[in-house]
């Protein structure tokens, strides 16, 4: 068991959580919530033995002892799944996604997850995260959608990698096959509340975004003094396919990363992805505009969403790191099918 030693220095007067997190080492990768736990467990001493309580005041020149316990094992099960590992050192490991794994073990998907992949690709090599020896999911990506994830492996490559994501400073950038058509001039789009244009024909899409009322699998679009999270998704058109256009190509950037942000933005933007099947509603390829490709967009089994780069810092060296994933082959083939409509544009 391992133990940091803190004195608390002239002029400190704060409660024992938030002293102790200002001056624990960044090497220890302690958050303040994660030192209350620990607190709260009897792992925080002083002169006078263990402090029970996180709002316990200090003062200067006070000695507390925080007794680290080993990382405990979690409950999920490593399973030996391959994966396509783009990137991996002591620090983290990047993967490349497969349509249709889950991220997070859940009721309804216990194995088979990516989590249960990792503990298995990592088995060693994980330093702990929150006290548990278990890979540091940064972010996450829906089940049916492809492409790039970091995973951290270690406390401070967590609390790095999630200070980059919660700042916006990570880098993310999706490719999505979608139906309809952008145009900068268009009434429509410009007349759909918390829909705009930026220079270079941009669209973005500002809202809160929280549960639906009445469905609790998907999410909607609220605004100012209403409820949820500020949520904004950047949208620029690369193709146009159809006559007159009725599917594109896009490239969706998220300058903050809600749940299903990107598949209800477009959805309420009128653009919803090719193959949503929670908001893509009942959204009918025209085969007057598409021709043969309409069949295959309307049997895309799949909402066409790639995390196609992902970049960030990383977080002991400090390089910046960038990595891109190419569409993978059913995306691949549906695009295929769109360039053959004879109307395909690029912007």
């Amino acid at each position: 068991m391992a133990e940091l030693i803190l004195t608390i220095p002239d002029g400190m007067t704060e409660r024992l959580d938030k002293a102790l997190a200002e001056l624990v080492p960044a090497e220890a990768a302690l958050s303040r919530s994660r030192i209350a736990k620990l607190i709260g467990d009897g792992a925080v001493s002083g002169v006078d033995g263990v402090v029970g309580q996180p709002k316990h005041k200090v003062a200067a020149g006070e000695t507390y002892r925080i007794s680290l316990p080993e990382p405990e094992p979690v409950e999920t099960l490593p399973q030996d799944i391959p994966l396509n590992v783009v990137f991996e050192d002591d620090a983290l490991i990047v993967i490349d996604k497969p349509a249709g794994m889950v991220v997070h073990p859940a009721p309804g998907s216990p194995n088979g997850t990516l989590v249960n992949a990792l503990l298995h690709h990592c088995a060693g090599s994980l330093s702990g995260i929150g006290g548990e020896m278990r890979p540091g999911i940064v972010h996450r990506i829906d089940k049916e959608t492809s492409g790039l994830l970091v995973a951290a492996k270690s406390d401070l490559a967590h609390h790095a990698l999630a200070a980059q994501f919660e700042a916006h400073s990570a880098d993310r950038a999706y490719l999505a096959l979608a139906h309809g058509h952008m145009d900068a001039a268009d009434a429509r789009l410009r007349g759909t509340r918390g829909v705009s244009f930026e220079p270079g024909s941009v669209l973005k899409v500002s809202s809160r975004l929280d549960r639906h009322p009445t469905d609790r699998q998907k999410q909607a679009v609220y605004f100012e003094g209403e409820r949820g999270r500020h949520a904004v998704t950047r949208v620029r058109m690369l193709e146009s396919f159809g006559s007159p256009p009725a599917a594109m190509l896009v490239e969706c950037r998220l300058e903050t990363g809600r749940t299903h942000q990107i598949r209800v933005h477009m959805a309420h933007a009128g653009l919803g992805l090719i193959g949503d099947p929670v908001y893509g509603g009942s959204r009918k390829a025209s085969a007057k505009s598409l021709g043969a490709a309409a069949v295959a967009v309307q049997a895309f089994p799949r909402q066409a969403l790639h995390a196609a780069r992902l970049g960030f810092r990383h977080p002991v060296t400090g390089e910046q790191l960038e990595f891109t994933s190419p569409l993978p082959a059913d995306m691949q083939d549906l695009l295929t099918s769109l360039r053959g409509t004879g109307g395909s544009q690029s912007r």
